[in-house]
């Protein structure tokens, strides 16, 4: 299994980006995926998760900004990021799973910062 994030950088407050993460090593068609991302000094926070038949998850403080898709054609996943703030700033993982449960497998990261 392998999963490689892309599409972090940094980003002025209420700007956008779009992470991807890239698939491979398994089905992913039938596999849920999930976004997590760990701030700064801080836990483990689950984003968003995307079942296999397209349906999604967000955490209550995460709807509204972020909008997660899957395009089972090229074995990836999206994570599109609004309005961003600050407090946003954090790595950015890909995770093969439901989101809140444990992950078969992680991406390496990918880093958001929010500053201007």
């Amino acid at each position: 299994v392998q999963l490689v994030e892309s599409g972090g950088g940094l980003v002025q407050p209420g700007g956008s980006l779009r992470l991807s993460c890239a698939a491979s090593g398994f089905t992913f068609s039938s596999s849920a995926m999930s976004w997590a991302r760990r701030a700064p000094g801080k836990g483990l926070e689950w984003v968003s998760g995307i079942f296999s038949d397209g349906s999604t998850y967000y955490p209550g403080s995460m709807k509204g900004r972020f909008t997660i898709s899957r395009d089972n054609a090229k074995n990836a996943v999206y994570l599109q990021m609004n309005n961003l703030k600050p407090e946003d700033t954090a790595v950015y993982y890909c995770a093969l799973g439901e989101a809140g449960s444990r992950p078969r497998a992680w991406g390496q990261g990918t880093q958001v910062t929010v500053s201007s």
